[in-house]
């Protein structure tokens, strides 16, 4: 059995489903169901034996020291994380309290059980990060590599920056058998609609503004979610305690080609009735404060040690995102409730 935490966002249950689409291991899912956690994203499986939902917060001790010992899970998988910059940027304390203090007792208490296992090199604690905590590139620099040095530049990435740390400070001076993953930007199915990708079709197809910040040339890697999962599953499969993965998509995009290629596929799969496109909506507002230029993943050490590398190109992978979004009008509904549309009203006006 394995322990997810945060597992109703949108990775985590991305990855709940493509375990249980891949083998029998029960898992249990820890998730404490803030905005952006949805269970709406798990309701195929949520009668299937194999799988335990738990709502409670990482950063509750004895929820997490009952859990293990009632379910004596084999691994943790840890997505639990507050996650948006721009979130981050207006109120920092909860990525504060979740992505450090949350951590923290998450791994006090897993250090407890850890200790109390016959078979301890057997145990996983497998950590997701991401790219943001190295930093901003420059147009020529070479892409970050697991030894890279961290430069967060936002209250999110500081955050994670600080998670990371701990986690790799348990496995040197206590031992915990950790791994720590560090993705590039996901895309794909039940992605909650602040972030670009399903911000941008979901404006679309509502008629309103498509915001891109500044220039709309800040670049990043971009990389399938399934693709993620099945990165996930082989470093827990088989990476070293201790070590660092970088997972990326080999897919460099500025966001504004990305918004190009999204209404380009919106006008062939939705066209607007007015034979208008979808690129009319396009604009331009005042760049968020300290928005990192580009950033850029090498993922060479988890394709040469692991032998992962990513299925889908950004041409695959956007056709099947958008297809998701055009297929499942229902779920986007269910997630964009007022709520959601104050908070995007707030963030560019």
């Amino acid at each position: 059995m394995i322990l997810v935490t945060g597992g109703a966002g949108f990775i985590g249950s991305n990855f709940i489903l493509d375990w249980l689409a891949t083998c029998d291991e029960p898992v249990v899912n820890l998730d404490a169901l803030t905005y952006a956690g949805n269970l709406h994203n798990l309701a195929s499986i949520k009668d299937d034996p194999r799988y335990t939902f738990v709502h409670g917060d990482i950063g509750d001790t004895a929820l997490i020291a009952d859990l293990f010992g009632k379910h004596q899970p084999r691994a943790i998988i840890n997505f639990a994380a507050e996650s948006h910059v721009d979130r981050s940027i207006h109120g920092p304390e909860d990525f504060i309290q979740t992505n450090i203090v949350g951590t923290f007792r998450l791994l006090e208490a897993t250090r407890a059980y850890w200790s109390s296992l016959v078979d301890r090199a057997a145990f996983r604690f497998l950590h997701i990060s991401t790219d943001e905590v190295f930093g901003t590139l420059g147009a020529t620099d070479p892409a970050f590599s697991e030894i890279t040095q961290y430069q967060p530049n936002s209250p999110y990435s500081a955050s994670k920056a600080a998670s990371d740390h701990l986690v790799r400070a348990y496995h040197h001076t206590y031992g915990l058998p950790v791994l720590t993953t560090n993705c590039s930007n996901n895309y794909g199915p039940y992605h909650f609609p602040e972030k670009l990708i399903p911000l941008v079709i979901h404006n679309a197809l509502e008629g309103r503004s498509l915001p891109i910040y500044g220039d709309g040339q800040q670049i990043r890697d971009w990389l399938y979610v399934k693709d993620h999962c099945s990165a996930i599953r082989r470093v827990l499969e088989a990476g070293t305690p201790g070590e660092t993965y970088n997972v990326g998509g080999w897919n460099e995009r500025a966001n504004l080609d990305v918004v190009h290629v999204l209404c380009d596929i919106l006008d062939e799969l939705a066209p607007k009735s007015d034979g208008a496109s979808y690129r009319k909506q396009i604009t331009f507002v005042t760049d968020r404060p300290g928005h990192d230029r580009r950033y850029a993943i090498d993922a060479r050490k988890i394709e040469v040690e692991l032998g992962w590398r990513p299925v889908e190109t950004f041409e695959s992978g956007i056709r099947k995102t958008v297809r998701w979004y055009l297929d499942n009008a229902e779920w986007v509904r269910g997630v964009t409730s007022g709520s959601y549309r104050n908070w995007v009203e707030k963030q560019y006006a």
